[in-house]
């Protein structure tokens, strides 16, 4: 006889979450903590699913759940950094008195998070949500590839470089180390690896010398180590020119727009 026919049900409602740093958690919606696969669920603070529906149809699945926010697991602090954007969660039902057995119900990526207070109510869209993403791509006269993509074919030895931070102004940051070429760093990425917003990151504007700017400023106003990635305008006149990549360039930056249709002559 299955543990879910028996007359006294011990079920218990479980969630994984793993970040795309690698930190990784466990709760339940049960009064008590529960230990399996090497993780510990905590009670605390409690998760409460919006109706979990299953089917075998291609429509995209997404539900909710609602929980407490506390500094202990899932901070204000941390989701409003983006942390926990894009985190997998995986969903389970399992028997309390012995965890082994368990029932998957379902899998996804946190969508879109909303706090009010102290409760935080989250989306979780399942794999189906892939399907909703353009099957084609448009064309368009800046490059699509990102640079030292498998499209780009860039070689990123030597376009990555360390450095400390050791001032922050809003958005501009400035450096121990210049930049390796003029505005090397524009359109890059930069990933803090210490301090308070360590495992971030941050798209870069333009470079300067031993400065850069950000798109936005950091989400903790503290100076440490940082990772920066050379960025790319994403024009042929670079691609060709700074990178002599022009062979694998993913734009057409001679095909006519619209604006061909508003054309007269004289105009």
């Amino acid at each position: 006889m299955s543990w879910l026919d028996q007359e006294l049900t011990t079920l218990a409602l479980c969630w994984r979450i793993e970040r795309r740093d690698g930190v990784t958690i466990g709760l339940t919606a049960h009064d008590r903590d529960i230990a399996w696969d090497g993780l510990v669920h905590r009670a605390a603070p409690g998760m409460v699913p919006s109706a979990i529906m299953r089917g075998a149809g291609l429509d995209p699945a997404s539900m909710d759940v609602t929980g407490a926010l506390t500094s202990d697991a899932i901070s204000e602090a941390d989701l409003l950094a983006g942390r926990w954007d894009g985190a997998r969660v995986a969903i389970l039902a399992c028997d309390w008195t012995d965890p082994a057995n368990q029932i998957a119900l379902g899998e996804g990526t946190i969508g879109a998070i909303e706090t009010r207070g102290s409760t935080l109510t989250a989306e979780l869209r399942g794999a189906m949500a892939a399907l909703e993403r353009p099957v084609a791509e448009e064309t368009s006269p800046e490059c699509r590839a990102d640079l030292g993509d498998a499209r780009c074919r860039v070689a990123m030895a030597g376009r990555r470089h360390f450095a400390v931070v050791t001032g922050i102004e809003d958005n501009l940051l400035t450096l121990d180390a210049d930049e390796p070429v003029a505005n090397g760093y524009a359109q890059g990425r930069l990933r803090w690896i210490s301090g308070a917003n360590s495992g971030l990151e941050d798209a870069i504007l333009r470079s300067d010398g031993a400065s850069v700017t950000l798109r936005r400023p950091p989400r903790f106003d503290a100076p440490g180590r940082v990772l920066l990635v050379e960025g790319c305008d994403k024009t042929l006149a670079s691609c060709a020119g700074r990178f002599g990549n022009a062979l694998n360039f993913r734009g057409e930056p001679y095909l006519p727009g619209v604006d061909l249709l508003t054309r007269y002559p004289g105009g």
